[in-house]
């Protein structure tokens, strides 16, 4: 849920070069071999059949051009309540376990995101057609119901596999002028889904809220062309996204849920944020000329922050460093017994919404269609369990690393032509030792542009306002460094 977006439109020539050896050096295949793309193609013409839902009017919600579109919502009143209908693809349903497209699936873990580019899970054939929710297309689908109270609270959740059919695919924007411009949405989408959603969202995060967690507003980094170089901005969330978002987090509670009472499962898991970190992030928001008195907690500052203006979208963009270590806990025949709270979100959480897009979720979502029709859980899915913590760790580290590499060469080509200038910043963290030649290093924060880099000096005085010269901004080596002036 810590994901930047590096959405360039086009990756600056500059970039292409250095972002293709870094994905050599992880590692981060950009094809599939001849018989993994053979079997996608046979996987494409399996039909995993399903309950006929056809009828339900389903949309999907995403950034514009997107096409590995793992979910469909529904949403419809419900006497005091409301209904929730999620379809989530049925990928799961037609890799075969075995097969060289299972094999490198496997290996991948995640689909592999950089400025303007991605790197699929799953062959196009299957990512971005055959087992995406497309307008018009007839697809299988897990389909869960999950009934609401009158606040928002889940009563009641079922998982059916399903035959379903989305209306529209709709974007946070056409979704959001709906709301505020009374925009008309297309024909086949439900009157008043907008508001809907807007209302279920609404609820949903009080009851984040009310149960401490915090979700971020994770905003756009874009870098753009100017006459003396390039410029980095940020393009904030809509209320819309944060409340599609809601959705998400619903479901995957509710799934965590369905896998303690089934016995067998696996929790997504995030320890506490650690007091050094946020004292990290209040000189960071001190860098920034964000106000943020002593007495507010962490949840609250954020929460009262607008990802639409630059500097609370910067501020937001590394905030997403807050909560580290994050991992999985599997379990087969007996759920924990003390709760595994996700830090973030506060209530015990599992993955199971994102199929096309990040491994783990195909297994989840078997776990919960099991436990709901009341059959045995695949053998494939119970022998694959004890190795997802790792694969899914090596493939979040890759994927990570290769985020990170990307936008620290966007900073680097942004300071550039600024080599041997003068930048007022904020020291916001410092290493514990000095270094052999007796001078401190640590990371500094600069207002404008908002960028972090390291620092170098005799005394860095932690969280205090500084002067630093820019001695390096490599973007081969993607390496920002200053002194203090």
């Amino acid at each position: 849920m810590t994901q930047r977006y590096l959405n360039a439109a086009v990756a600056p020539g500059e970039m292409l070069e250095p972002l293709r050896e870094l994905r050599a050096e992880l590692g981060i295949p950009e094809s599939f071999t001849a018989q993994a793309e053979e079997d996608a193609v046979d996987a494409a013409r399996r039909d995993p059949g399903g309950v006929d839902r056809r009828h339900i009017p389903f949309v999907t919600v995403d950034p514009p051009g997107s096409m590995d579109l793992d979910q469909a919502v529904h949403l419809e009143e419900r006497g005091d309540g409301f209904r929730v209908r999620y379809a989530i693809a049925a990928v799961g349903r037609i890799v075969e376990p075995g097969t060289a497209l299972d094999s490198e699936v496997r290996e991948r873990g995640v689909t592999v995101y950089g400025p303007g580019h991605s790197f699929p899970l799953h062959p196009r054939v299957l990512s971005a057609d055959a087992a995406s929710l497309l307008p018009g297309q007839e697809r299988s689908a897990y389909l869960w119901t999950i009934d609401l109270d009158d606040g928002g609270a889940a009563e009641r959740t079922t998982v059916e596999l399903a035959r379903v059919r989305s209306q529209a695919r709709l974007t946070y924007a056409e979704v959001q002028a709906a709301l505020d411009a009374d925009t008309a949405l297309p024909q086949p989408v439900p009157a008043g889904f907008a508001a809907l959603l807007e209302r279920v969202g609404r609820l949903r995060l009080q009851i984040e809220i009310d149960r401490g967690g915090v979700s971020l507003d994770i905003p756009e980094q874009i870098i753009e062309r100017r006459a003396d170089g390039y410029e980095l901005e940020f393009r904030g969330t809509t209320a819309v996204e944060r409340h599609n978002a809601q959705i998400s987090l619903l479901t995957g509670i509710e799934a965590a849920r369905l896998m303690r009472l089934s016995g067998v499962g696996i929790f997504r898991t995030l320890p506490k944020a650690a007091e050094r970190d946020v004292q990290r992030l209040r000189h960071t928001a001190r860098a920034l000329h964000l106000e943020w008195p002593k007495a507010v907690a962490y949840p609250d500052f954020v929460r009262a922050l607008d990802s639409t203006q630059p500097v609370h979208a910067a501020f937001l963009d590394q905030a997403t460093t807050l909560f580290r270590g994050a991992g999985y806990e599997v379990f087969d025949g007996a759920a924990p017994a003390a709760p595994r709270l996700h830090g973030a979100i506060a209530a015990e959480y599992a993955h199971v919404t994102a199929p096309l897009r990040r491994l783990v979720d195909r297994f989840g979502l078997e776990i919960c269609l099991a436990h709901c029709a009341g059959t045995g859980i695949p053998a494939d899915v119970l022998t694959a369990l004890p190795h997802l913590p790792g694969l899914m760790a090596e493939a979040n580290r890759r994927a990570g690393v290769y985020e990170r590499g990307a936008v620290d060469l966007m900073e680097a080509l942004v300071l550039a032509p600024h080599t041997g200038e003068v930048f007022a910043g904020v020291v916001v963290d410092v290493d514990d030792r000095p270094g052999k030649d007796g001078l401190q290093r640590g990371t500094v924060m600069l207002a404008e542009p908002a960028v972090q880099g390291r620092v170098v000096g005799p005394v860095l005085p932690l969280g205090e306002e500084v002067r630093v010269r820019l001695t390096a901004a490599d973007p081969t080596t993607r390496t920002i460094s200053f002194e203090l002036a």
